[in-house]
């Protein structure tokens, strides 16, 4: 009997420790989103029912990562527990130095302030709101070149995260000399949760190789990455996923990592590399900001944690239930009518504002409407990806981001099938009225990163 034919998808653990949702009505709600200026950025957790805000850093950690934790040194130089954490990585990602950090932007701030600066061009599949906003707070310019079906909502193509080689080689023939590195983004974050193929990162490698460039993974989500690498690409379905991320990190010159997505842990990172003169220099300002490099703003207890999250990412039976279950609710979605980003992403479902309030424009921002509307009527946090995150040029000028979305990114290990179902629920009578939700306008905004602190109003 084949196991992987039942339809429910099962969760491959057992609940051992629970919190409360604290329940609330909707005019709740509605008064706690005025006080908030309508930013759900600026809600207080406890008032969310089902946080989809995003699943960085808040998954649930396994007994084992708890177990781990116990074996944490904190001796502030050469503990223990950073030799630890270190082997981890690099039996995943062999690269000879890994510096550890206090999250993913700390390591995209410590390496774009030695690569980037006025003048210089970083090219990616598509950067992220913090990877963009360290490139420019360089002075340099941030370059997006996913393929063409990676801003199609609708495209079925199975690898939309991929990097327009033609684009690439285009920007390095004629611009080359202001390009310092090359980056992709695994999964491709902003562009829907979309994978990256083994083949188009080998031809993103031919092409630095050919120009002399360096070749830097966003890698937040390996794992998941690497498991759609095994289901969807030619001759990889046969592969233990632990062979394939070694396959796809032998393919660059380094790594920056957010361990608050795929290597499970509620804070961390790191920055990993191999060219030892950029390492020194990286060090350099990782010890001005971050910390000594053997806990880089972690504590060792924090090294522990993550080095058991990596054992425990890679796992199959972890990844199929990670990857199906976001995948039962996207689909959920698509059968009762509500236009969602395709084919389902790994860690979250995107909703396609644009498509859904076709009655706003862009610069009335739909995706905020659509998430502003999901707290209120269900209280489901969710965030918007597009033009409020991503419309506002360095310049200060404004234009309507590619695509208009809605991100329910999915915590790891946190909820149950029954609350994607309550979700589904919220996310179908939303549907129904999504005609008269208002546009809103911006009333404040800070120079960068406006969508954490931005306050907004309704158009009336």
């Amino acid at each position: 009997m084949d196991e992987l034919a039942f339809r429910t998808i099962i969760e491959p653990f057992r609940i051992h420790s629970v919190e409360p949702i604290k329940m609330t009505t909707a005019a709740h709600r509605k008064a706690q989103l005025e006080a908030a200026s309508y930013n759900l950025f600026q809600l207080h957790a406890d008032e969310v029912l089902i946080d989809l805000l995003t699943d960085s850093g808040t998954g649930a950690m396994s007994r084992d990562q708890w177990a781990a934790i116990q074996h944490g040194d904190e001796s502030y130089a050469g503990s223990p527990s950073y030799f630890v954490f270190r082997d981890a990585v690099r039996d995943l990602f062999d690269f000879e130095h890994v510096i550890p950090v206090h999250q993913g932007r700390a390591a995209e701030r410590i390496l774009f302030s030695v690569l980037g600066g006025p003048g210089k061009i970083v090219p990616n599949n598509t950067h992220f709101d913090t990877t963009r906003a360290n490139v420019e707070a360089t002075g340099a310019k941030a370059v997006d070149l996913v393929i063409p079906e990676g801003t199609d909502p609708a495209s079925p193509h199975p690898f939309k995260g991929n990097m327009d080689l033609d684009a690439l080689e285009a920007l390095l023939s004629t611009q080359g000399e202001s390009v310092p590195c090359v980056f992709v983004t695994i999964t491709n974050n902003s562009g829907g949760g979309q994978p990256v193929s083994l083949a188009n990162l080998q031809g993103v490698r031919d092409l630095c190789d050919r120009y002399g460039k360096l070749l830097f993974l966003d890698a937040c989500r390996f794992a998941e990455n690497a498991w759609f690498i095994r289901e969807r690409e030619a001759g990889q379905g046969d592969r233990d996923v632990v062979d394939i991320v070694r396959d796809i990190a032998a393919l660059a010159d380094g790594m920056t990592m957010s361990a608050k997505k795929d290597p499970m842990g509620n804070i961390g990172g790191w920055l990993a590399l191999d060219d030892d003169a950029l390492a020194q220099e990286c060090r350099n300002l990782l010890i001005l900001t971050e910390g000594f490099p053997t806990y880089g703003g972690l504590a060792g207890r924090d090294l522990e944690a993550l080095a058991q999250g990596l054992k425990e990412v890679v796992q199959h039976d972890y990844l199929r239930y990670r990857i199906g279950s976001t995948a039962y609710l996207g689909e959920a979605l698509e059968k009762i009518g509500i236009p969602v980003l395709s084919p389902i992403g790994g860690h979250a479902v995107y909703l396609d504002a644009r498509a859904l309030l076709p009655h706003l424009d862009p610069l009335e921002y739909p995706g905020q409407s659509l998430a502003v509307a999901l707290y209120e009527l269900g209280g489901v946090r969710s965030c918007e990806i597009g033009t409020v995150m991503f419309g506002r040029r360095p310049d200060g000028t404004e234009s309507p981001a590619p695509m208009d979305l809605v991100r329910l990114a999915i915590p790891r290990r946190t909820y149950t099938q029954s609350h994607v179902d309550y979700v589904i629920e919220v996310c179908e009578r939303l549907a129904a009225r999504a005609h008269r939700l208002p546009g809103y306008r911006i009333t404040h905004e800070p120079k960068a990163l406006r969508h954490f602190t931005a306050r907004f109003e309704p158009i009336r």
